[in-house]
């Protein structure tokens, strides 16, 4: 991968590897509160760039996920000299209406419909000292094309949503949906937007947007995955697949569009000619899923399905519930492969992860899978999106170990090329490069 293949071209980001963007040391004392602001552009300081970021939910929240975490963690990177960031979302139970985290400051009002009318008000009560509005897309609009002017919109998606409506929304939402994704994507076509990987990029461009205005910020990873690595000596000390366990991983939500069920019967295939292959499943339970889906598939394929209060020899999937950050980094690393047979992503972070603690992952050739084993670069890519597919490339992992310990190294070498710092840079990059575009226009 080439950077001039991702990123427009006079998007620079040379000297952003040295990690350094900014203090990002949460010191809120110099951070002006919102209703402030008049104070603060009129002080003798130099005016700082102000960014409203809009969301349907925020670091604390009660559903926070992924996209939240690299959203909180790209904004707190960012230089507190040059900007200052208001992030706004919807109020939840026990939430303090203000308050700054880590040099954010953080505001929440209404419910996820109602926030679309606050975080309107709040602008317009300061738009001539907010130079951005950051809106970003997680199913839920803001719908800042109607009372945010053009060269204030920054548009910010993860991944789009497509087949997942099928999975998640019953007939006739589920059809709505889809119907609705497109045009609705249209509104911010001709916006500036940040995209968190290649295939959502071109997804974006598929639908009209201008490939040119589009800035890919991908993932990064989490501090406690260095302080692992560094604690087990990961540099050194990699494990070859003789030293790994008889088993592959899952690790995530119990969610049918993830590919659970998929991992489920392609073990049932690889036990055909490896019987004391298991397959470890991580994650919090969902106790509907299991009794649903997880028991009447496995009781179907003639697998033991338990937890780690039964004699976990004598399993064939193993529910492990929800582990430590540590504890998952040791099952990732002790497994053969993570298994990642989910149909859409912003970008497949914990393909990431599970390459940092040196090993691979096998994943359908899908939107944020591929992108995280950089296309087949860094992992086993999927030539069809199949059980039978999954199974093929499980056989490998065991029968081929020259394959599999080139393929651990390219996904560990490529897993280094992630980290949170980086992605301050780079957002600081998208800002100028905005900025620059806006000086040579006038």
């Amino acid at each position: 991968m080439r950077p001039e293949d991702f990123y427009p071209r006079d998007f620079l980001f040379e000297g952003s590897g040295d990690g350094d963007s900014g203090s990002g040391d949460g010191d809120s004392g110099t951070f002006p509160r919102p209703h402030c602001l008049h104070l603060w552009y009129n002080g003798c300081m130099s005016k700082k760039i102000t960014i409203l970021a809009l969301s349907w939910r925020d670091i604390k929240a009660p559903k926070m996920g992924g996209a939240e975490v690299q959203t909180h963690e790209m904004l707190k990177r960012i230089s507190k000299e040059k900007y200052n960031v208001i992030h706004f979302s919807p109020m939840f139970e026990g939430a303090m209406a203000e308050e700054d985290i880590d040099g954010v400051h953080y505001m929440r009002a209404g419910n996820a419909i109602s926030v679309i009318s606050y975080a309107k008000k709040y602008y317009k009560a300061h738009e001539n000292k907010i130079d951005y509005v950051l809106d970003q897309c997680n199913t839920h609009r803001f719908f800042t094309k109607f009372w945010v002017p053009a060269e204030k919109r920054i548009f910010y998606i993860h991944q789009l949503t497509r087949e997942i409506w099928d999975i998640n929304l019953s007939f006739p939402l589920s059809k709505i949906g889809k119907i609705m994704e497109t045009p609705m994507l249209r509104l911010n076509k001709d916006d500036f937007t940040v995209a968190l990987s290649e295939s959502t990029k071109q997804d974006l461009v598929d639908v009209g947007f201008d490939p040119d205005k589009i800035f890919i910020i991908p993932i990064g990873l989490p501090e406690e995955i260095y302080e692992y690595a560094d604690n087990h000596n990961l540099s050194t000390n990699k494990k070859t697949i003789t030293d790994k366990n008889n088993a592959f991983i899952y690790v995530g939500r119990y969610s049918p569009y993830k590919g659970m069920n998929v991992c489920i019967e392609a073990l049932s295939e690889v036990k055909k000619t490896n019987p004391d292959m298991q397959l470890w499943l991580v994650g919090k339970k969902n106790d509907e899923f299991i009794e649903n889906e997880l028991k009447p598939l496995c009781d179907r394929l003639n697998l033991k399905l338990g937890d780690t209060s039964d004699d976990n020899e004598s399993l064939d999937v193993i529910m492990w519930g929800f582990v430590t950050e540590e504890e998952k980094y040791q099952l990732m690393e002790d497994a053969i492969a993570l298994l990642f047979p989910s149909i859409r992503e912003g970008w497949g972070i914990i393909v990431t992860e599970a390459a940092y603690v040196n090993t691979p992952s096998i994943v359908f050739d899908s939107p944020g899978a591929r992108d995280a084993v950089n296309f087949g670069e860094a992992g086993y890519l999927c030539r069809e999106n199949s059980v039978e597919e999954v199974a093929r490339l499980m056989n490998s992992c065991i029968s081929d170990t020259v394959r599999y310990k080139e393929v651990t190294e390219q996904a560990n070498a490529f897993s280094h090329k992630f980290n949170w710092n980086e992605n301050g840079v780079l957002f600081e990059k998208v800002i100028e490069t905005i900025e620059n575009r806006k000086n040579n226009a006038s």
